[in-house]
């Protein structure tokens, strides 16, 4: 079982973890991949975004993820767990998160990557600043935006 999570300001070669976790959980009978890529919207409100700002405090943000696969490998049936989140500016089209599970059902796999993605959306300290026409926002877990130097 593979259990990995980063914070990077670095391109993600992503197809250097789909080699590997394809060949590795294929050969434990694994025959399903799922991977969530989430990435900066171009248009928010009919407002052109010109960039997303994620910022963390790195090392507590990736234990957090580290305790959220953890969490899905116990309640699912699956193998392996790759969280992969971006930090710094972001512009539209960029990715910003990759989950990757890999299990021997598809049903699994697509049920943990949507419950890794919930709990890093609402529990993992990244905050993010949405840069756009009509201002700056920062953007909450549930899709909330409130104005930059809104107290």
């Amino acid at each position: 079982m593979v259990i990995e999570t980063l914070i990077t300001r670095e391109r993600v070669k992503i197809e250097d973890y789909l080699s590997r976790l394809l060949r590795e959980s294929s050969m434990e009978g694994c025959g399903a991949l799922v991977m969530f890529m989430g990435f900066v919207k171009g248009v928010v409100d009919k407002e052109e975004v010109s960039e997303l700002i994620y910022e963390a405090y790195e090392s507590f943000a990736s234990s957090k993820m580290r305790e959220i696969g953890e969490g899905a490998a116990k309640e699912f049936s699956i193998r392996d767990v790759v969280i992969i989140h971006r930090i710094g500016a972001l512009g539209p089209g960029d990715p910003t998160i990759y989950i990757l599970v890999t299990s021997v059902s598809r049903g699994e796999a697509f049920r943990a990557a949507e419950y890794i993605l919930e709990r890093v959306k609402h529990e993992v300290p990244i905050s993010k600043l949405e840069v756009r026409g009509d201002g700056e926002y920062w953007v909450l877990g549930d899709g909330r935006r409130i104005p930059r130097g809104r107290t």
